[in-house]
């Protein structure tokens, strides 16, 4: 779990983790990532939710 910033915006989250930001929209929509929406898009998602999917998806 991060410790300093927790709310990344949707690109700097697509660069940390190397991930499609179709995937990190979806997993707002699904509800799995904690996200922050202006009128109704999606404006910065949950790191520490980013994290926590990505160590499923791998394993690691």
């Amino acid at each position: 779990m991060s410790l300093g910033l927790t709310w990344y915006t949707v690109e700097e989250a697509e660069r940390k983790f190397g991930l499609k930001r179709a995937d990190i929209l979806k997993w707002a929509e699904d509800g799995i990532v904690r996200a922050e929406k202006v009128d109704n898009k999606v404006t910065r998602v949950n790191i520490d939710d980013i994290e926590l999917k990505v160590q499923e998806l791998t394993g690691i």
